[in-house]
């Protein structure tokens, strides 16, 4: 729970800090990238419902854990874009902004074999040599993440 939260901090940073330049990056967008830093760890409902039943459900192939690669979020996000009703380029492409700074985060996570997952699929199945910055359940992450997002806030709040 702690490395997802951490995804959600550091969306919120980030886009925080990119609206002070974009005009249109209201506190909705932010919120939006917040939920597409989400998206790459739908792939957790895999621990709860397997493979075969989403395949016999959706008629077609499936393997949960492709919506933890960049195909996967591209996929998500489409749909999700779909959901609102206006601005579906401007929701896709902020949740796919989520999205990215998930899956870039995790590419400096700490492997056994020292390369990142193939997270580039379905464009490649190249595993990127990660710095190993990090352990994903290393609770000084979540602490780094959470006082970088109150200092965000705090810098946000007294600016407006």
């Amino acid at each position: 729970m702690a490395e997802l939260l951490s995804h959600v901090l550091i969306a919120y940073a980030l886009f925080t800090i990119a609206s002070w330049r974009l005009e249109w990056l209201t506190k909705r967008w932010v919120a939006i990238g917040m939920i597409g830093a989400l998206l790459p760890d739908l792939n957790r409902i895999g621990m709860f419902v397997d493979d075969a039943t989403i395949e016999t459900a959706l008629g077609v192939p499936f393997g949960i854990d492709a919506l933890h690669t960049l195909g996967g979020v591209i996929l998500l996000s489409g749909i999700g874009a779909l959901v609102l009703t206006e601005a579906h380029r401007r929701a896709f492409g902020v949740l796919l902004a989520g999205a990215l700074t998930h899956l870039l985060t995790d590419g400096l996570k700490a492997y056994a074999d020292a390369e990142a997952g193939a997270w580039l699929y379905p464009f490649t199945w190249y595993r990127h040599p990660t710095p190993n910055l990090y352990v994903s359940a290393d609770q000084s992450v979540l602490l780094v993440t959470g006082l970088l997002a109150i200092t965000v806030f705090l810098v946000d709040y007294r600016s407006h």
